[in-house]
C-alpha cells in the first residue's frame, strides 16, 4: 500500500483548478420541462410571472409548486439538456 505523497497529488500540493473545476459544473444552471405539456422552466431565467426569479434553482422551487400551463407537480419535471 502506497502512502500519503507518492501518488500523482500529493498531500501538500495545491488542487486549485482541479476544485474548482468540480465545483463549476455544479454552478451550472439547469432546464426543466414538465413531461406532461412540455412547458420548460430555466433556473437561469427564473419564472417571474410565477413567483420565481431569476436564478432560482430548481432544489429551491417549492414543492407544492404546479406547472402553469397544466397543473402537473414538480415530480412530473424532468431535466434537459438544450
Amino acid at each position: 500500500m502506497r502512502g500519503i505523497g507518492h501518488g500523482k497529488l500529493r498531500a501538500f500540493e495545491p488542487v486549485g483548478e482541479w476544485v474548482g473545476q468540480v465545483h463549476s459544473s455544479n454552478d451550472e444552471y439547469q432546464t426543466w420541462m414538465c413531461i406532461i405539456c412540455g412547458w420548460v422552466y430555466e433556473e437561469a431565467k427564473g419564472a417571474p410571472e410565477e413567483g420565481l426569479a431569476p436564478g432560482t434553482r430548481w432544489a429551491d422551487v417549492p414543492e407544492d409548486w404546479c406547472c402553469p400551463d397544466c397543473g402537473a407537480g414538480k415530480e412530473d419535471f424532468e431535466m434537459i439538456e438544450l
